[in-house]
């Protein structure tokens, strides 16, 4: 028994598969017009195509917008794929990075509210923070914990963490 190519013997795509790649492309314009301008811009695409994710937000109905999603993916045909996806997939890869540097930032910041250790190496790594506000803080971020109160030094000093870290 032999597995037969995604094309029928004679070189053509079946009906199904063309429908599943049509659908494919769909939803790939779809992640194209959720995206904002600017991350949009950093995208290969072609000036209809452009047009036409523009052209989008003005439609109102629901038919409509189908029709319209129909003629973005046929324009998806047009483009390279390949590049969209690889810039797609370096959006992920930023969006990896920054919440990784978001959640050490966090861990960093509960150490040197929770951990009086954990200030005098903060210090040392960055030796231009600005040590009365971040003592401060801390003071405020744990009497802020111990009276059970909304964490708003807490917030404020990671404010400072990122500023004084430069993400």
């Amino acid at each position: 028994m032999s597995i037969e190519s995604p094309a029928d013997h004679d070189g053509r795509q079946s009906k199904t598969q063309r429908k599943q790649e049509m659908q494919s492309l769909q939803a790939l314009g779809e992640k194209i017009i959720a995206l904002s301008d600017a991350w949009r811009a950093r995208l290969p695409l072609s000036d209809e195509m452009l047009a036409a994710v523009e052209e989008t937000a003005r439609i109102r109905s629901h038919e409509g917008r189908r029709r319209h999603m129909q003629y973005v993916g046929k324009l998806m045909r047009r483009e390279d794929v390949a590049g969209i996806q690889a810039v797609f997939d370096e959006f992920e890869q930023e969006t990896l990075r920054r919440d990784h540097a978001f959640h050490r930032l966090e861990g960093l910041r509960d150490r040197l509210i929770e951990d009086d250790d954990a200030l005098e190496p903060f210090i040392v790594e960055h030796p231009d923070v600005d040590r009365q506000a971040l003592r401060q803080l801390i003071r405020n971020a744990r009497r802020e914990r111990d009276q059970e109160k909304p964490p708003t030094s807490a917030r404020k000093l990671f404010k400072l963490i990122r500023d004084t870290a430069g993400l």
